[in-house]
């Protein structure tokens, strides 16, 4: 029985030392092949092949497709700062004049339902926003001062 296990154990060794013989047989032709050619590129070739840039991808991403209308991307502000007389339809209108307002809420305490002095403003396309944060941002509503600022989760 020994004989038999011997000379299994002989087949594997030999079979391992091919194998190994094998692999060093490739390497050695790669290594004789050398590294394979690198392409090269000119200057005008590597800029025309650039990823677009965030301005560019967001344009792309609004402009109509297929034919029919693209959909704007729109943007929360936040308003600080407002007097407790001021509501909804109020803030929707002072935003107005800036591009199309989608929703304007005014914050309210749950129980006794008077305003906090802020809300939320969402202006339909992005592009509306800097220009409605800029006009507004230290102006007059309502006899209050107010502030505006794109709004960030909690």
């Amino acid at each position: 029985m020994s004989r038999g296990y011997n000379q299994n154990k002989r087949a594997r060794e030999n079979e391992k030392a091919k194998k190994k013989r094998e692999k060093a047989m490739r390497r050695r032709m790669k290594r004789e092949e050398g590294p394979s050619e690198l392409d090269v590129v000119d200057r005008e070739e590597l800029i025309a092949t650039t990823s677009p840039s965030v301005e560019e991808l967001m344009e792309q991403m609004e402009a109509p497709r297929n034919g029919g209308g693209g959909t704007a991307i729109p943007a929360r502000l936040f308003v600080g700062g407002l007097s407790y007389d001021t509501t909804a339809q109020t803030l929707k209108s002072a935003f107005e004049e800036f591009g199309e307002v989608a929703d304007a809420v005014v914050v309210t305490d749950r129980s006794t339902g008077n305003s906090r002095g802020f809300g939320f403003v969402t202006m339909a396309n992005r592009r509306d926003a800097p220009k409605a944060i800029d006009g507004l941002t230290d102006s007059e509503l309502d006899g209050r001062r107010i502030f505006v600022n794109t709004a960030t989760e909690r």
